[in-house]
């Protein structure tokens, strides 16, 4: 019993966030690095945690952690921050999720991935594709493109151009982790 829209075998980047492990199509990730200081943004959600410089681009980071009701994610020597495509509208975004660490590749076939649960209408679970089963374990397999809603990611990417003014009027020098 194969999930609606997998339909071929697919590669999927796993990481962990507590104790659950999540995954997410390696086809949206651009790459995986390690924890590094992130400036914070004013005025912005708990979870987005701020935004790094990646080869000149302002990337927004985002806490995937607290995105899912969890506690923050500490730094340790696992720590990284997986950057991955988001498309919203036509429009493709690139953001850095925050996670404990990642763990591998792994290659699941339809016939591996069931539907997310249904537990009654309050609990909305549009975010997954569905739930890997790989060695008695589950994968919460993420629609990266669902995770955050329109409004969320209308303030990520007023945070990111907050960003890129102040480092363009020369204000950067007040950077923190």
């Amino acid at each position: 019993m194969s999930v609606g829209g997998i339909t071929k075998t697919t590669q999927y980047l796993t990481f962990k966030l507590g104790e659950e492990i999540f995954a997410v199509d390696v086809a949206q990730v651009r790459e995986i690095l390690d924890f590094t200081t992130v400036t914070k943004v004013p005025q912005t959600p708990e979870f987005m945690r701020g935004v790094i410089n990646l080869r000149g681009s302002v990337v927004p980071v985002v806490d995937m952690r607290l995105k899912f009701g969890m506690s923050r994610t500490e730094k340790s020597v696992n720590t990284c921050i997986v950057v991955v495509e988001v498309t919203l509208e036509s429009e493709t975004l690139i953001i850095g999720a925050l996670a404990d660490s990642v763990q591998e590749v792994v290659e699941l076939e339809p016939g591996q991935i069931e539907p997310p649960p249904k537990i009654g209408s309050r609990l909305r679970f549009e975010f997954l594709k569905g739930m890997g089963k790989r060695d008695e374990q589950f994968i919460m397999i993420l629609d990266i493109d669902k995770v955050f809603s329109a409004t969320e990611i209308a303030t990520v990417l007023g945070a990111q151009q907050e960003a890129k003014l102040s480092e363009n009027t020369g204000s950067s020098s007040e950077k923190g982790a």
